[in-house]
C-alpha cells in the first residue's frame, strides 16, 4: 500500500510539473509570435466551443481553427482556445507568427503584459498545490 502511495504522489507531482511547463510554453511561443513583427491574414475555417464541468461549475471554452499562407507560400492551419465567441466560420483575421514555426502562430492582440501576468499567477497557483502536496506528502509518511 505504501508504493501505491508514493507512486500516486509523484503522479500527481509530474502532472503539475507537465501543466507548469505547458504555461510556460505557451506563453513563450505566444510571446515570440507577437515580437517577431510577422503577420499574415487568416481565413476562420471552424470555430466551435466545448464545455468543461469543474465543481458542478459548467465553463465554455470558444475555439478556432485559422488558415493562412507564409510569404513563401506555405500553408498553415492551427486551432486556438479562447477567442471571441462572434468570431464566425469565414471571417477574416490577422495572426502573428514567428517565421521558424508558423504552426505556433496566434490570432490573440497582443497583450504580453497581460499574458505574462497570467503565466505568473497560474505558476504561483501551481507552485502553491506542489509545496502543499509535498508537505501532505511528508506528513502522512510518517505513518
Amino acid at each position: 500500500m505504501d508504493a501505491l502511495f508514493h507512486i500516486s504522489m509523484l503522479g500527481m507531482l509530474a502532472g503539475l510539473l507537465w501543466a507548469a511547463v505547458a504555461i510556460v510554453r505557451r506563453t513563450r511561443q505566444r510571446r515570440s509570435a507577437w515580437e517577431s513583427g510577422v503577420t499574415a491574414q487568416a481565413r476562420v475555417v471552424r470555430a466551435w466551443a466545448t464545455t468543461q464541468v469543474v465543481n458542478n461549475a459548467a465553463r465554455r471554452v470558444q475555439w478556432h481553427e485559422y488558415d493562412f499562407t507564409t510569404p513563401d507560400g506555405g500553408a498553415v492551419r492551427f486551432k486556438e482556445a479562447g477567442g471571441p465567441r462572434e468570431r464566425a466560420v469565414g471571417d477574416a483575421v490577422r495572426v502573428h507568427y514567428a517565421p521558424h514555426e508558423p504552426d505556433r502562430a496566434t490570432a490573440a492582440e497582443p497583450r504580453p503584459g497581460k499574458d505574462m501576468a497570467a503565466a505568473v499567477v497560474w505558476l504561483a497557483v501551481i507552485a502553491g498545490c506542489a509545496i502543499f502536496l509535498v508537505h501532505e506528502w511528508v506528513e502522512l509518511s510518517r505513518y
